[in-house]
């Protein structure tokens, strides 16, 4: 790990409370959820790792439903009907 540098904050108890709960539920230091939180406003980013092999089967997914011939209900209208003008 690199040379840390101290600075001293000052927070709201509401923000203690979800520090400390936060800290607790990921089991690391206060600290080091503050410097994951300068990390994701610095960089734009959300914190989560990206699960590329979740989004390569969620568009897998998507592509194999777009195929799927949905058979028309009840209704007795179409989408491009509602559309037309009178």
């Amino acid at each position: 790990m690199s040379r840390m540098v101290r600075k001293q904050v000052y927070i709201q108890p509401e923000q203690e409370k979800l520090l400390k709960r936060r800290a607790k539920e990921l089991g690391v230091t206060e600290s080091d959820v503050i410097r994951r939180g300068i990390e994701q406003v610095g960089h734009g980013a959300t914190g989560l790792p990206v699960d590329y092999t979740a989004w390569e089967e969620a568009k897998h997914l998507i592509r194999e439903r777009m195929t799927i011939e949905a058979p028309q209900t009840e209704r007795g209208w179409t989408r491009e009907e509602l559309h037309e003008e009178p």
